[in-house]
C-alpha cells in the first residue's frame, strides 16, 4: 500500500480547480491524476481512473457533490477499492449530509495549505487502517447499529470545521433555524432543527425536555416540582431546566415514576 493517494479535483470552477492543483503539488501525499467540472464526468472519470481521493465541491451541475459522494457510497466499490472524499466548498451548512456520505473532511473555502495537509493526513490514517476481517470484532447485537445513531458532529468555527463527539455534548439549545451545542463552558451554532436532531440522537443518551432544548441524560442530576404542575431538572452545572408539559411524560419515566 502506497503513501501516495491518486486524487481527482471536481470542481465547476476553472479558478478553484487551479487553487486545488496549486495546493496538491505542494503536498507529496498527493498525486493529481485528473479534473471534472461537474458530478457527471466525476464519476466517469472515477470509473476511468480509479483515484484514491476526491476534492469535491459541493455544488455542481449534472450532479452535486452529495450525489456524487453517494453514488460512490452506494456503488460495487467498497473499502480501500472506493475513493475517499474529501468536501471542498464555500458552504457550510451541508456538513450533516456530507458525514453521512462517510466523508473524510469537509473543508471551506478558501482553501488555506495547512488546512487541506490535515485533512489530506486522516485520508491517509482512514486508508491505512486495518479491513474489518483483519481485525475481529465482536458480533453487533439485534438491537443496535453501528450507523443507526449520529456520533458527531461537525460545525463551522472560524474558517474551518470542528469535530464535536456526540457524547460530549451536554445540552442542546434550538435558535430559529439553527441549533446550539454546548460543550463544557464552550457552544457551537449549527444550521439544523433541533427536530432532525432529536430523531438521529440516541434516546439513551439524550432526553428532549422542551420544545427548544434536548439534554444528555447524565447531565441531569434531579427534576424539582415547582407547584402548579411546573417541574424543572436540575443540571450537573447548577442551573435549572424548566420542563415542557408535552415532555413531561418521559422525564417522569427516566426517573421511574
Amino acid at each position: 500500500m502506497t503513501d501516495t493517494l491518486r486524487t481527482l479535483i471536481v470542481d465547476d470552477e476553472p479558478l478553484a480547480v487551479e487553487r486545488l492543483q496549486i495546493l496538491a503539488a505542494r503536498i507529496p501525499a498527493l498525486a493529481v491524476v485528473g479534473a471534472a467540472n461537474d458530478g457527471a464526468q466525476a464519476l466517469r472519470l472515477v470509473e476511468a481512473l480509479a483515484p484514491d481521493l476526491l476534492l469535491l465541491d459541493m455544488t455542481m451541475p449534472e450532479a452535486d457533490g452529495l450525489a456524487v459522494a453517494r453514488r460512490l457510497l452506494s456503488g460495487p466499490l467498497t473499502g480501500p477499492s472506493r475513493p475517499a472524499v474529501i468536501f471542498v466548498t464555500a458552504h457550510d451548512h451541508f456538513a450533516v449530509e456530507a458525514f453521512d456520505c462517510d466523508a473524510v473532511d469537509y473543508v471551506l473555502k478558501p482553501v488555506a495549505q495547512d488546512r487541506l495537509e490535515r485533512a489530506v493526513e486522516r485520508a491517509l490514517a482512514r486508508r491505512g487502517m486495518p479491513a474489518p476481517t483483519e481485525t475481529p470484532a465482536p458480533a453487533p447485537s439485534e438491537n443496535t447499529s453501528e450507523s443507526e445513531w449520529i456520533e458527531e458532529f461537525w460545525v463551522p468555527h472560524r474558517s474551518e470545521l470542528v469535530r464535536l463527539a456526540a457524547g460530549d455534548i451536554d445540552r442542546i439549545d434550538a435558535e430559529r433555524d439553527y441549533v446550539r451545542l454546548h460543550v463544557g463552558s464552550r457552544s457551537y451554532l449549527m444550521l439544523h432543527t433541533i427536530q432532525g436532531l432529536e430523531d438521529r440522537l440516541d434516546p439513551t443518551r439524550f432526553i428532549r425536555l422542551h420544545r427548544s432544548t434536548i439534554v444528555r441524560r447524565d447531565r441531569i442530576t434531579g427534576l424539582r416540582h415547582d407547584g402548579l404542575g411546573v417541574w424543572s431538572a436540575e443540571l450537573a452545572d447548577g442551573n435549572a431546566l424548566r420542563i415542557g408539559r408535552t415532555y413531561l411524560p418521559r422525564a417522569k419515566a427516566m426517573a421511574g415514576r
